[in-house]
Order: structure tokens, then sequence, then C-alpha cells
């Protein structure tokens, strides 16, 4: 039995659905991300599962027992939202011990769970330090503090990260996974941030209109989207129309290579960039190639739409009209030339990156096609 099921969960707000017969199951010690684009629906997930929003249809389990009618207050649900929430004229430690407190805790007992918390969110000895004070990352801490004390079956939280800057969200995401693995917390959250998501998570759920597009392991949904609109939302571009026969898929790219086993017919296909290869001007040997690749390695093919091209004759020529520097690699966008295709993308290792203007070749690395749905 799962610690947390959703079982066809409706909400609607003005007429529309805006969860739409959710159906979602948690695990016990399980931490899943919940991600999608502003009004997809995840926050009213959240909300619906922690009794903040009535529902229209299904209902919601803890530990297999039925919620309707049970108040916020009494679901034994931890929330944590970005902005915080803590109580101004409370000090660190007044605001982590509310919850113990109001469930009728000793002060002996508050005052050691405090300590505990304080430790393990990384603030030894604060408990007796003014809210007003605290860094907008101490105050993210106290807060998680805050959420856990009341030693919660189900922690929550709406974007936790969201308010701070990129290399402490970083470094935090990091703790937290820690924290909730010697905890042994299980944990729903709700983020806009794919890379929060995918470094928290053990699992990865992805909305849509009201609807879950996909659900799986962070490495699943990343290897494999389930559809053009999740490989969109995750941040790949290269995503084409084309049709599939045998191994090959017929794109405006070219001929891709789609290997055994996929789906036939008419389909959408994504390359990741790491998967385009750069052999040089077209024709022309190969001073370039994707990020930590052996100059030679692991053939791909390519050449332009309907010619069936192989690796030896270039690939499919292209122009760099743009390239932007990405910390680990250059995210180079080409134009293939002679042919009506969209723009493609590629992750280039950072001293090989062709410049703006330049003439390559593109080849395309099987195991980096996708066949999407």
């Amino acid at each position: 039995m799962p610690l947390l099921g959703v079982e066809g969960v409706t909400v609607r707000l003005g007429g529309r659905a805006v969860l739409d017969a959710v159906d979602l199951a948690v695990a016990g010690h399980e931490v899943v991300c919940v991600l999608g684009p502003s009004g997809s629906g995840k926050s009213t997930l959240l909300r619906a599962v922690a009794g903040l929003q009535s529902l229209d249809a299904g209902r919601v389990r803890l530990e297999g027992r039925d919620q309707s009618g049970v108040p916020a207050h009494r679901r034994e649900i931890g929330l944590m939202f970005q902005d915080h929430q803590l109580f101004p004229q409370r000090d660190v430690g007044g605001n982590v011990a509310f919850g113990p407190r109001m469930r009728g805790a000793s002060r002996g007992e508050q005052r050691a769970r405090v300590a505990r918390l304080l430790e393990l969110v990384g603030l030894p000895g604060a408990a007796g330090r003014a809210v007003a004070e605290l860094s907008g990352g101490e105050q993210q801490r106290v807060a998680l503090a805050r959420a856990l004390a009341p030693d919660p079956r189900l922690l929550m939280l709406d974007e936790p990260l969201g308010q701070l800057d990129r290399s402490l969200r970083e470094r935090l995401v990091g703790e937290l996974r820690e924290l909730f693995g010697r905890l042994g917390t299980t944990v729903l959250a709700v983020t806009h941030d794919q890379g929060e998501a995918f470094a928290l998570a053990d699992r990865v759920v992805v909305m849509r209109d009201g609807r879950i597009a996909q659900s799986g392991t962070p490495l699943e949904v990343w290897q494999r989207p389930a559809d053009a609109f999740v490989a969109r939302f995750l941040g790949f571009e290269n995503v084409v129309a084309g049709t599939v026969s045998g191994e090959i898929a017929a794109t405006p790219w070219g001929k891709l290579p789609v290997g055994a086993g996929a789906a036939q017919g008419e389909v959408e296909l994504l390359v990741r960039p790491g998967g385009v290869r750069l052999v040089g001007a077209a024709g022309g040997g190969g001073r370039f190639g994707r990020a930590g690749d052996v100059p030679g390695e692991r053939p791909g093919i390519g050449g332009a739409a309907g010619d069936g091209g192989d690796a030896g004759g270039g690939g499919l020529r292209c122009a760099v009209v743009a390239r932007t520097f990405r910390g680990t690699h250059v995210a180079v966008r080409l134009r293939p030339e002679g042919v009506d295709a969209p723009v493609l993308e590629a992750a280039c290792a950072l001293r090989d990156a062709p410049g703006v203007g330049e003439a390559v070749g593109v080849e395309f690395d099987p195991e980096d096609v996708v066949v999407l749905g």
C-alpha cells in the first residue's frame, strides 16, 4: 500500500478542470518531484493533497485512509512554501518548536527536537536568533526544520528553493537529498526547475493541462521523454516529425538511425544535442565532435533529406548561426543548407566549437535519436 494515494482527483476552477482525474501513488520513503509549466496543475495537486483545496471528484488517501472531511491541520502533513512563511515575532527556536508545541509536547521535548533539527539542517545553536537576521538560505533551512518538527507522515514542498540564487540552490538541493535519505522522509515536491527535480527526486512526474504526461525515474524521463511536449519542456529543441521504416527514419534532416524495435510509420523524433556530431565542413574530415567524444568513435549517419548519405560524405551541410556558452560545453545552433528543415542544436566541447558563420557537416549518433510516444 502506498503512503499517499491520489485517486481520480479532479478540481475545477471557473469551469475549467485544473486537475483532471489525476492518479498518483507515492511509496513510503520515496521522494517524488512534480514538474510542469505554469497552469499545469502541479501546485493545485499539492493543495488538494494537503486539504487546502476542495475536490470535485476523486479522493486522497494517506496510508489507505480516505482524507475526505479531514481538515488540513489533522492530516499529519508537513508543508514548506517558497516564501518560507516564518513567524516574524518568534525566534528560530520558536518557529521550529511550533508544531511539537501544538501537539502537546513538553518544553523539554520541544527543546530537544529543535536542537536536533537545527543540527540536521546546518544551523546548530541558532535557536535564539531572530528571523529577520537570517539570510534567505538560512530562512529556507529554518522553514524546512519547522516543517519536519511535527514528524509528518508526508512532507510537501512548494517551489522550496525558488527564491534562492543558483549557487545556493544547487548546494541546498544536494543537502536536502542527503537529509531526506537519512531521515527516511516521504516527500512530494513541486518545482518548475527540472535540474532541481532531477537532482532531488527518486521519481519525476511531469504535468500538462491538469494531467500527468509522464512519470518515471529521472533517468527514464531524461532518456525517453513520453512525447514532444515533455521533450521540449525538458529543454530539448531538436524535435522533428519523421517516418520510420525498419531502423531508419526519414526526416527533414535526412535519414536518422533509430535502432531495432522502433515504432514504425509516422512519428516524432528527438535528437539530443550531444548526438548531433559536427564533422567539419561538408566532406571535410572532422576537427569537430560532440563533447567528450574521441574522434572517429561510434560513427553515425546523416545527409541531405532523402539521399541516405553516409558518414564518409560529411553528413548534412549546415551553417553555424549562433553559439552559447553553457559552462561545460558550447550550444551551437545550426541551420541546414539546401533543405527546408528546422534549426538544429549541437553540444560541442569548449575547444572544438565552431564560430558563427562556419560551414560544418552533421552526423547523428544512433544512441541519441529517440522515437517519442
